[in-house]
Parts: C-alpha cells; sequence; structure tokens
C-alpha cells in the first residue's frame, strides 16, 4: 500500500512538471513577457513599387559667363611679373563668353494639377525646366515660386498631361529616430535610384539658413537626389531631400514635410513665402549666460537686441530678456524661435513669455511681416575700415558668399587702390581674429580694431572658402 502511494505521489509530480514545462514552451504562462520583432519589413519593393512613379527627374539649363582669359584668377591687372604680363599680352584682349550649364535633380508630384516639389538651388537661375516622367514622358515646367530660406521650390509641368501620379505629404512630425524611411531620386543622373535607412536624428540645425530644422538619415543620398522624396512606410513623403556632407558616410538631410507644406502653400497662393517679423536680434542661452541671467536652466532665447520701431519694442520687449515662450509654445533653443515667429501670421497678436530678473512676463506682440531691409536691419550694423566694408555673418551673407565659417565678420565690400585690396583681402572672406584676438561680430571687431596701435601692422586671420589665411594690412 506504501509503494502504491509513493507510485501515485511521483506519477502526479512527474505531470505536474510535464505540464509546467509545455505551458513555459508555449507561451502559456501569462506573466512571461513575450518577445517579437516588429517595423522590419520583409522587403522595399512594394514601397518602392507605389512611390517611384511621382518622382521625376529635373534636368535645367542656364547660362553662365565664362571669362575670356583664363588665368585672370592667377595673374591679376597689378600682377608686375613676367607670368602676369604674358598671359595680359596675349588673352586680356580675348572677351568673356557665354556658355550653356546643365544640371540635373530631382522631384515629386504632388498633385494631378502638375505641381512638382523640389529644391530650390536644383531650379535657381534656370532658363530652362525639364521633367521627365518614371514612363518616360518628358514635359517643360515652369517656376511658380521659390524660397532661398528653406531651399525649396514649386515648379508645375506646362505641357498636357494626363493620369499623374501623385504623393501625400505626410506628418514629419510623427517621425521617431530609428523609424524606416526611403529615398528616391536620380543620383548622378542615374534614374528612379531607391535607397533605404532610418531616421538618424531630428530637428538638425547646419548652418545653412535662418530656419535649419533638418531630418536627418543614413538613407544614402546623393548628388542628383536633390528634391527628391523622403517617404515613410505608408510611402508618404515625410522629407524632401536637400543636403550632403561631402565625404561623410550615413549622413544625409531632409526638408521636414510639414515645414514644406507650409512654404509649399504659400508660394502657390502668392508666388512667394510671407514671413512673421519680431524684430529681435537673439543668441543662445549658455550655461554661463543661465547663471548670469539668474535662470534655472540653459534654455530659451536671449534678445541682445531689439529694433527700433518693431513689434517687440511695441510690445515692451527689452534688451537682456529671455523669451521662454512663443504663442503657447516652449522655446527650448534660439534655433526655435525664428521658426515659430516666421510661421505666425502676420497680423496677428500672440502672448510672449520672458524671463526678466528672475521672474516672468507676459506680453502681447502683434507679429509684422518680416521684409529684406527689416532683416538686414537686424544684422547689426557694418563698419567701413582700412577701405574694406565688414557686416554681420547672416544667413543671407553665408548663402551669398558660399560660407562655411561658424562666426566673424564678413567683408562685403573692397574699394580699389585700397590697403585693403593691396593686402588681397577679397569681398566673401571672413574675418575671424585681429591680432590675435577672436572676433564673433561687428562689436567685437569694432573693439579690436580701436586697440590696434596707431601706424602698425595689423594681422588679420580670415576664412576663405572653409580655408584659414593670415594677412597684414599696412595702416595709412
Amino acid at each position: 500500500m506504501k509503494g502504491f502511494v509513493l507510485n501515485r505521489f511521483a506519477r502526479v509530480l512527474l505531470l505536474t512538471f510535464a505540464l509546467v514545462v509545455a505551458g513555459v514552451s508555449q507561451g502559456g504562462c501569462e506573466n512571461r513577457p513575450k518577445t517579437e520583432v516588429v517595423g522590419f519589413p520583409p522587403s522595399f519593393a512594394d514601397l518602392a513599387e507605389k512611390v517611384k512613379p511621382a518622382v521625376v527627374n529635373i534636368s535645367t539649363t542656364k547660362m553662365v559667363k565664362v571669362p575670356g582669359n583664363p588665368f585672370r584668377q592667377f595673374f591679376g591687372h597689378d600682377d608686375q611679373g613676367p607670368f602676369g604680363d604674358f598671359f595680359r599680352h596675349y588673352f586680356n584682349d580675348v572677351p568673356d563668353r557665354e556658355m550653356k550649364q546643365q544640371s540635373l535633380g530631382s522631384g515629386f508630384i504632388i498633385d494631378r494639377d502638375g505641381y512638382i516639389v523640389t529644391n530650390n538651388h536644383v531650379v535657381d537661375e534656370a532658363q530652362e525646366i525639364k521633367v521627365k516622367l518614371s514612363d518616360g514622358r518628358e514635359m517643360k515646367a515652369k517656376v511658380i515660386g521659390r524660397d532661398s530660406k528653406t531651399d525649396l521650390a514649386l515648379i508645375k509641368i506646362s505641357s498636357p498631361f494626363e493620369n499623374l501620379p501623385v504623393l501625400k505629404l505626410g506628418d514629419s512630425d510623427s517621425m521617431r529616430v530609428g523609424d524606416w524611411v526611403m529615398a528616391v531620386g536620380n543620383p548622378f543622373g542615374l534614374a528612379q535610384t531607391v535607397t533605404q535607412g532610418i531616421i538618424s536624428a531630428t530637428g538638425r540645425v547646419i548652418g545653412s539658413g535662418p530656419y535649419d530644422d533638418f531630418l536627418q538619415t543614413d538613407a544614402p543620398i546623393n548628388p542628383g537626389n536633390s528634391g527628391g522624396p523622403l517617404v515613410n512606410l505608408k510611402g508618404e513623403v515625410v522629407g524632401i531631400n536637400t543636403a550632403i556632407v561631402p565625404g561623410g558616410q550615413g549622413l544625409g538631410f531632409a526638408i521636414p514635410s510639414n515645414l514644406a507644406k507650409t512654404v509649399v502653400a504659400q508660394i502657390r497662393e502668392h508666388g512667394k513665402v510671407v514671413r512673421g517679423w519680431l524684430g529681435v536680434t537673439i543668441q543662445s542661452v549658455t550655461p554661463e549666460l543661465a547663471k548670469s541671467f539668474g535662470l534655472k536652466e540653459a534654455k530659451g532665447a536671449l534678445v541682445s537686441d531689439v529694433a527700433a520701431g518693431g513689434p517687440a519694442e511695441a510690445a515692451g520687449v527689452k534688451q537682456g530678456d529671455v523669451i521662454v515662450r512663443f504663442n503657447g509654445k516652449s522655446v527650448d533653443t534660439s534655433t526655435a524661435l525664428p521658426r515659430m515667429v516666421a510661421e505666425t501670421p502676420v497680423g496677428s497678436s500672440v502672448p510672449l513669455t520672458v524671463m526678466r530678473g528672475g521672474k516672468e512676463v507676459t506680453l502681447t506682440v502683434r507679429i509684422a511681416e518680416l521684409t529684406e531691409e527689416k532683416l538686414a536691419a537686424q544684422s547689426g550694423g557694418t563698419e567701413q575700415t582700412l577701405g574694406m566694408k565688414v557686416g554681420e555673418l547672416t544667413p543671407r551673407l553665408r548663402e551669398m558668399f558660399g560660407i562655411r565659417a561658424k562666426s566673424g565678420v564678413v567683408v562685403l565690400n573692397v574699394e580699389q587702390g585700397s590697403v585693403a585690396e593691396e593686402a588681397g583681402i577679397e569681398p566673401g572672406d571672413v574675418i575671424v581674429e585681429v591680432n590675435r584676438k577672436r572676433v564673433k561680430g561687428i562689436a567685437e571687431y569694432r573693439k579690436a580694431m580701436a586697440e590696434a596701435k596707431k601706424g602698425a601692422p595689423i594681422l588679420f586671420l580670415i576664412n576663405r572658402k572653409g580655408q584659414g589665411l593670415f594677412v597684414t594690412i599696412e595702416q595709412e
């Protein structure tokens, strides 16, 4: 009897153990976490098939001037050496000529009326624009409007068309770091090329303009991809491919679709972009500045100057205020504020919260329209010395001269026959040091020049197209 009980107990124990093992192996334990892989598509083929028909190849033609004397950049009019004399003698009488320059880019159709979104730099100064569809159809297009500040342009097919495929502008704000994306375009003229990757970062500021807010991706983007779409797994455009880093690997940048929606809508309606203007010059809040201004965190936009007669002055904004909220939205960085203001309808009144003396102050500001004159007035002024005119390094001047330097003052003009011209200073040069003292803006430049010893040579460190160069100027 005793053996029967033991055997029976052993059988029950063995059966219970078997059931537990079976339950675990089949996921029967309700509290056991389940591991599953989600979001990784088995193939991008269906997505590519859906997107590619609406992506177009854009070829442009423009006229550029070619100097008749190809050696002019090496031997100027003042070069007195034997080579300078030779090339001036044989080539100076050769007139400049014009020649056609062709370039390629990408774009995508956004509606059946034939409107196409691309980059501003793809169609800038183009005399002729041709659009080639994925099915081989080729037609001319015209520019509806361009916006250099965001590098966006809207063009329209002018030839007869039918059954145009289109792409929808999606919600770029919903994209998270790590989300899958696919880029489509025509790199190096190779039509309908598809690459895939992920969103590497959002809100990137790369110094290309005042409204930088790029999506960063590791999806390969190459020359010719400019203007093409960056799409999510739904086939919606979340970015417009616009920038690459030469020599960089896995670094591509796209304009967020939500920014493009606003710009494209205004171009389509007005032919241009109308932006709001606050009338302040701002700078970043560093930990040191935060401590000086009694702030708990290094956040916000520090007001370094207030434009006379501008909306901010009328609202009561003062120099030294730190803007922490605009129209109900938190201003975490100084780069965020210009975008917020620009997107605010002109004429609207919005709340503006600043930190002043350690206390929050809420003001009401009426937004005005930003014009080129107001933008120039906000730059901080210019200075004329030694036969050269210098000014603050603004986004517009960066674009105009192709400047890579992060700080300094830019040379706007050099007088003929001046000591600056004799020293080799050129418009577009960025002065970053004066007598070995760092110069970040016009105020520091004026101070350094005032401290220079009268009659003594002045040593400048300039940045020319990304390269450093020391120049000495003899004072007159």
